[in-house]
């Protein structure tokens, strides 16, 4: 049985890598900070209490030499915090610590999870005039950790593999992310607003966002970065069509009253080509399935 550690492992994208990754015969020391609650019921998972500014004990908490290491754990992913300076610049400095401390355990390969928001971040930066929204900050920290982890990983020696997660949302979601909060908002009966939502988009469920994760550890080229996504890139006003066809008990969607201060990526930014060719991945879950699904959870939580 392989050992790997995963850090963030309580987060919604976290734990179902661990999930994942116990179904597919490893053994997983899953690091939290506050609460271990999702992960009390895996088998062949060893909860490990370990804040992100002590990953440096690392090699004290875990004296098995992992295989692979999945760097999920991020403090301030929604909502306000996306806007923290302070508090994403401490994001940045723990992924490259964890880079020195990946070489002192043996492991081989780091797989990261970034976020298609660093390429909005650098079409943003390169248009003259912009106007980004404070919540660019957060893409900014995701995409400065990355330039500065890959050198570090070239000098140590560790495979760096960045997967760029377009936006998962599925069933253990609790953040105020867009399409939860969409989701919510009709359960409640309340109309959900948007910008023209003309911008281009891509959602993929979080049970496939993990399958393409293991696969990246197992098969991904080192030093490389993938999109992973769905492969069904569209205007985001398609995706909340099907999404108000499915769930949405028959409410208006209202477009048009919320600004859109962004930049809009053309499709081939969204592309899963190099993840497909290099893994093999196919998510298995279309939107209207996973939308329901998480409907259907949601609705259990409230």
């Amino acid at each position: 049985m392989k050992s790997v550690i995963v850090t963030g492992a309580n987060g919604f994208v976290g734990s179902e890598i661990v999930c994942n990754l116990v179904m597919n015969g490893y053994k997983v020391f899953a690091l939290y900070n506050r609460s271990k609650s999702r992960l009390d019921s895996m088998p062949d998972c060893v909860p490990v209490h370990c804040p992100m500014d002590k990953f440096e004990k690392l090699p004290e908490l875990i004296k098995e030499k992992p295989e692979y290491i999945f760097h999920c754990a991020w403090t301030g992913s929604a909502g306000q915090d996306r806007c923290n300076v302070q508090l994403q610049l401490t994001n940045v400095v723990s992924t490259c610590s964890l880079v020195s401390v990946a070489k002192e355990l043996g492991a081989k390969r780091l797989i990261v999870t970034g976020s298609i928001m660093e390429d909005e971040v650098k079409a943003v930066t390169d248009t003259n005039g912009s106007l980004p929204s404070k919540a660019y900050i957060y893409g900014a920290a995701k995409y400065s950790a990355h330039m500065m982890a890959k050198p570090l990983a070239v000098a140590s020696g560790i495979d760096l593999v960045w997967g760029k997660i377009t936006n998962a949302y599925g069933v253990g979601e609790l953040s105020p992310r867009m399409l939860n909060t969409t989701i919510k908002k009709c359960i409640n009966l309340e109309a959900p607003t948007f910008t023209a939502a003309t911008q281009n988009y891509d959602f993929i469920y979080i049970s496939d966002v993990a399958e393409a994760f293991r696969l990246l550890a197992e098969k991904g080229a080192p030093y490389s970065e993938y999109i992973v996504g769905s492969g069904g890139a569209k205007p985001l006003r398609s995706f909340l069509e099907e999404l108000r066809m499915a769930v949405g008990n028959g409410l208006p969607f209202l477009y048009g009253d919320i600004p859109f201060t962004g930049v809009n990526l053309p499709l081939e930014s969204f592309s899963t080509e190099k993840l497909n060719k290099d893994t093999g991945f196919k998510p298995k879950f279309d939107f209207t399935q996973g939308v329901n699904l998480t409907r259907d959870w949601l609705k259990e939580q409230e």
